[in-house]
């Protein structure tokens, strides 16, 4: 494959526009990023063709389309970029494997397990990469996590917690975003797909994305909101939701995510181990050393400086784009975000029935049920 990757980025909005901000290694606070090398954005699509030819003339993209089948047969594109809403992930994405296009796609993976189970299994049958947008995976804390992991200063995991809160940010009826995020029929779900993916899939890619066997879970959408904001939104999915997950190898993972809660804070995500813990946020290590408990805390700043200077592959992880970028090119091995994003959207889906069935499911019942909620394209 040639250095210079050609890209075609399907969805120009909110979504689209910071994809797009990041390719042309723009500053979006703290995404400040050095630039993606090697790739150029040569086409631009959306339903919105007012918007669509604007973005593509502030940029200077040659394309201004708004029919992703013309983008699709577009021979110099190389990839694509799936910047659309949750139920429109799978039928973009398959579409663009079954013409010859490597995918990555905007999170989570789509709005069902039976649809993301879709996407992967074409990328298997097509031969193309497909890559799920997963910043978490990039993160100074999951790298610096990974290497004590690795270096066994936590031995095996047998204990993991995802939890992230906003005080009160729900899409739209707080006041941000469109009623969109907060549509079955769009979405899919709520906080879990908005957010928890970047947690829940953060700890099993530091798990190694091992086998889910049970799930047990609720949610809630509870604390009030704007009633013409309801009313107009046709809000109908969780602000919060908990769950207790088993995974393979005796780990027991418990994740809790809230767009809106009456707490002050949550003590973050956490993998624990007989030998050690870490919390990725503020970010430390815990374990007794000489029969002494201790507390250690990592300057990741200098870390991340000196493997960038000594590892080249360092800063192809960068970032997310950095690094699909960088595995279009060749250069790294894509990391698994799609697998990880299937066995995520396993153990939401997996929260969702046991909320519906007042009981523990398993993972096999949750392949079973799984109901496509793709839209038609």
């Amino acid at each position: 494959m040639s250095d210079k990757v050609k890209l075609g980025i399907i969805g120009t909005g909110q979504i689209g526009k910071s994809h797009i901000a990041h390719y042309l290694g723009l500053s979006r606070g703290r995404w400040s990023l050095p630039p993606v090398p090697g790739a150029e954005i040569v086409a631009v699509c959306d339903i919105n063709e007012a918007e669509v030819r604007r973005v593509a003339k502030e940029h200077g993209f040659p394309h201004a389309l708004t029919d992703f089948r013309e983008l699709l047969a577009m021979d110099e594109i190389v990839a694509v970029d799936v910047c659309l809403h949750n139920n429109l992930h799978a039928p973009v994405s398959i579409a663009a494997m079954e013409a010859g296009k490597h995918v990555y796609c905007e999170k989570p993976l789509a709005g069902s397990y039976v649809d993301a189970e879709a996407m992967v299994r074409k990328a298997d049958q097509t031969g193309r990469m497909l890559s799920m947008q997963l910043g978490s995976l990039f993160s100074n804390e999951t790298a610096a996590a990974r290497r004590l992991i690795e270096d066994g200063h936590l031995g095996e995991p047998y204990y993991a917690k995802s939890s992230y809160y906003r005080r009160r940010g729900r899409p739209f009826v707080d006041g941000y975003g469109t009623s969109s995020f907060v549509k079955k029929d769009v979405a899919a779900g709520g906080a879990l797909f908005d957010m928890g993916v970047y947690h829940i899939s953060q700890i099993l890619y530091l798990l190694d994305n091992p086998e889910v066997l049970t799930i047990s879970g609720a949610t809630h959408q509870e604390i009030d909101m704007y009633e013409e904001r309801r009313r107009e939104s046709g809000y109908d999915v969780e602000e919060l939701a908990a769950g207790l997950v088993r995974l393979a190898g005796g780990i027991t993972f418990f994740l809790e995510e809230a767009w809106a809660i009456h707490l002050g804070g949550t003590d973050g995500s956490k993998i624990v181990g007989p030998r050690g813990g870490v919390t990725l946020s503020p970010f430390a290590y815990h374990t007794t050393l000489s029969d002494m408990e201790m507390d250690a805390n990592f300057d990741l700043g200098s870390a991340q400086t000196r493997w960038n200077s000594v590892f080249p592959e360092t800063n192809a992880n960068a970032s997310a784009q950095h690094h699909w970028v960088a595995a279009l090119q060749g250069q790294v091995e894509l990391m698994p975000s799609a697998r990880v994003g299937l066995n995520t959207m396993l153990i939401s889906e997996g929260i969702y029935r046991s909320q519906e069935l007042g009981r523990e499911v398993t993972a096999d019942e949750v392949r079973e049920r799984s109901v496509s909620t793709a839209l038609k394209v």
